[in-house]
């Protein structure tokens, strides 16, 4: 009889993948443990061998993670960059692989993904919301195949385990740290309407305002399409109207760089006479001119919450739903008065 992991893991009273950790040499694992192990693997005379042990346990080790391969912006985000560090960290300390893969066949077609599923190259999959599609997650469903969401999805938000930043409240905190400076007609310049992290970052605007005492101003909600030239126009454009905004939340560092680049073109002086705090801390927002206030999102711990989860349903076939949302941090600096 052929001996499998799992006949090691069951007379040593531990998981498979933590005997996998100990052939691979890869996780923290106690001494004892590996003692234990070892010592099992012995009296079964079982030798290791990462193809037949992955047949046998029906198992290959696997995260997959999918990216939409329409952005193309995907690969020179820092927010996505952080994030996959944590995840492959987190895979790599329990010993799995990471196995990114784009999502290229469309809204229809879905072969790419059910790939990794099907031929088993892969335990559980990570998710972003825009490859959300109900033939899919059916499916998954159906099969209880482990996958978490990297994002707060809009279709399946209850049946899916997700993990996203908490938009709505950082962007209120702004609007609290703004309106405690002394600043009242507060501006917010988005772009991507249809992401549903912007609909949360945009509805914390308007609630901050709200608790402020604030009047909701349409014509200081500044919605562009990913045009840097266009970030620039409507940026000048409300500055030379006859109410000009006294702030500004940007919401990310791309639309804070040329905001500020028209705000200077305009002569108004931050923070004088225009504060401006933008989301994320990364790449830019430190060594702008002046040094931006953020709403700082802790990317590495997004990644790893996700991964976690997802090592919970694959390792524990734990099918309860999870949903996350991690917290941002208001690093203060010389745009707001500070």
């Amino acid at each position: 009889m052929t001996i499998t992991i799992k006949d090691v893991a069951r007379k040593a009273g531990v998981s498979p993948s933590t005997v996998s950790r100990v052939i691979n040499g890869k996780g923290v694992i106690s001494e004892e443990t590996k003692i234990k192990i070892n010592k099992v693997m012995e009296e079964l005379h079982y030798h290791p061998n990462s193809l037949a042990r992955n047949f046998a346990n029906g198992s290959s080790y696997a995260m997959g993670l999918v990216i939409d391969a329409k952005d193309e912006n995907t690969f020179s985000n820092a927010f996505f960059n952080r994030s996959v560090f944590a995840i492959e960290t987190v895979a790599q300390n329990n010993g799995y692989n990471l196995l990114i893969v784009n999502d290229r066949d469309g809204i229809d077609s879905i072969s790419s993904i059910e790939k990794l599923v099907f031929e088993r190259k892969v335990d559980g999959l990570i998710l972003p919301p825009s490859t959300i599609k109900p033939k899919l997650i059916k499916k998954f469903l159906e099969l209880e195949f482990p996958f978490v969401v990297l994002g707060e999805p809009k279709l399946f938000k209850t049946e899916s385990s997700w993990v996203d930043v908490n938009n709505k409240q950082g962007s209120e905190n702004a609007i609290e740290h703004l309106v405690s400076k002394g600043y009242k007609r507060i501006a917010y310049v988005y772009d991507e309407k249809n992401n549903l992290f912007e609909q949360n970052r945009l509805e914390g605007y308007k609630n901050g305002l709200k608790k402020a005492g604030l009047k909701i101003n349409d014509e200081y909600i500044i919605e562009t399409p990913r045009d840097k030239e266009k970030y620039y126009e409507e940026t000048v454009k409300i500055l030379s109207g006859s109410n000009p905004p006294d702030a500004f939340l940007c919401s990310n560092n791309d639309i804070a760089f040329h905001v500020l680049k028209a705000i200077k073109a305009k002569q108004f002086i931050v923070p004088d006479q225009i504060g401006m705090i933008t989301f994320d801390n990364y790449p830019i927002a430190e060594y702008m001119d002046p040094p931006l206030s953020v709403i700082d999102v802790d990317t590495y711990a997004l990644g790893e919450q996700v991964a976690n989860i997802l090592l919970q349903k694959i390792e524990r076939n734990n099918s309860s739903n999870q949903h996350t949302l991690i917290s941002t941090k208001l690093i203060l600096r010389e745009s707001t008065n500070d």
